[in-house]
């Protein structure tokens, strides 16, 4: 290759998935060639996505709605704003949160993925963004360009490869990146039901020694569930009648009496850190770049803040796939996702802790404490909002 390098796209993006789509359509907006390579395009009938309700659930802080209004696809019609919380330790431990503490509508807006995936996808073919349905078969890099192949037998040459595509990346492992993995021996579960009695924009979460349980509220007195347990099978292989009275028994009947009403899915829970992030005309984004455990439910927000960052370092650049560019995107995004990973690693590990009696003490007088700390809350409140 060449200085003179003819490039098909300027960046071609691995993965069509919420983080990749988003990507997709923010480089798009800045006047840039991109090709989008997904094996399975989602639906995007969104009438018909509305007549039930997803068990992929995300709290999107109220930073990255701001970023999806500017890029003109966040379904206002389809969300359950968040103004309360409620975390319960093992004990008597309990913190609150409350939107009006700092003075805003909401501390997050609950979104299920497939519709919110449906308004990007409809807002990329609306837009023309050329999206081909394949899997990559090789990749080979050189200073100039980044060139694909793929099964299909379709070359395509550009300056930058984004991986958008999870925590498997098939990407990540082409070029050669390490990962240190660290599992959690734990599967999160996820479903959502009706409840009896109204949650009134409120999310709950009690931690039971390793087991996390959340209650995430959506719309028409329905909400979504993410347990992380140590023992999964022991809720899997229960019938629909017995899984709903064991959720609603593990969160003291808050809501009243349960009803499934989707199917019920689980996962491994794993904190992945490969690394490094980007390689020559390569970058990682989201799952592929990091993964975290989903107690805290900021996952799915440090992809977007990905997007943003690279998508704002791309802004004026000639060449999207420049090394300065890319060193520059994954310095700025160390600080941040360590700091979460660790984070949330670090309070799964303090419930997790039976070994020292006192232990159980400390960490339920800690919440104790930090509840009756205006200061310290607010600032809790703020980081997590992206504030």
């Amino acid at each position: 290759m060449s200085i003179n390098t003819q490039y098909d796209f300027d960046v071609i993006i691995l993965g069509g998935g919420l983080v990749g789509a988003t990507l997709a359509l923010a480089l798009h907006q800045q006047g840039k060639k991109i090709l989008i390579i997904e094996k399975k395009p989602p639906q995007t009938d969104l009438l018909s996505l509305s007549q039930s309700w997803d068990a992929r659930i995300y709290a999107i802080s109220p930073t990255n709605q701001q970023f999806f209004n500017r890029l003109g696809v966040w379904p206002e019609e389809r969300v359950q704003k968040v103004s309360h919380m409620e975390v319960y330790g093992d004990g008597n431990g309990c913190i609150s949160f409350d939107a009006s503490s700092i003075n805003v509508p909401c501390l997050n807006s609950m979104v299920e993925n497939r519709y919110l995936l449906a308004k990007l996808w409809l807002a990329l073919e609306e837009e023309g963004v050329a999206i081909v349905s394949s899997c990559p078969q090789s990749v080979i890099t050189d200073v100039w360009s980044a060139k694909i192949t793929l099964e299909n037998g379709q070359t395509y040459c550009s300056q930058l490869v984004v991986g958008a595509d999870g925590a498997n990346s098939w990407l990540r492992e082409q070029v050669g990146i390490e990962v240190n993995a660290s599992p959690y021996r734990q599967q999160g579960i996820v479903a959502n039901f009706n409840t009896e009695k109204p949650h009134n924009g409120c999310a709950y979460q009690w931690f039971r020694g390793s087991d996390i349980l959340a209650y995430l509220p959506l719309p028409q007195q329905q909400i979504s569930i993410v347990w992380s347990t140590s023992d999964p099978e022991s809720l899997t292989k229960l019938d629909k009648e017995s899984f709903a009275r064991e959720v609603a028994l593990a969160g003291n009947q808050k809501l009243g009496e349960l009803t499934l009403t989707t199917p019920v899915f689980n996962f491994d829970l794993i904190m992945r850190q490969p690394k490094k992030i980007v390689s020559q005309r390569i970058a990682l984004i989201g799952d592929a770049a990091h993964t975290i455990h989903p107690l805290a439910g900021q996952g799915v927000n440090l992809g977007f803040a990905d997007v943003q960052c690279l998508s704002n370092l791309l802004t004026n650049a000639s060449d999207s796939g420049i090394w300065s560019i890319l060193r520059q995107y994954q310095r700025s995004r160390l600080l941040a996702v360590r700091l979460m990973q660790y984070s949330c690693d670090g309070l799964f590990k303090l419930f997790a802790n039976d070994y020292f009696p006192a232990i159980g003490w400390v960490r339920n007088k800690g919440l104790n404490l930090v509840n009756y700390s205006g200061l310290i809350k607010k600032r809790m409140i703020r980081e997590a909002m992206g504030l």
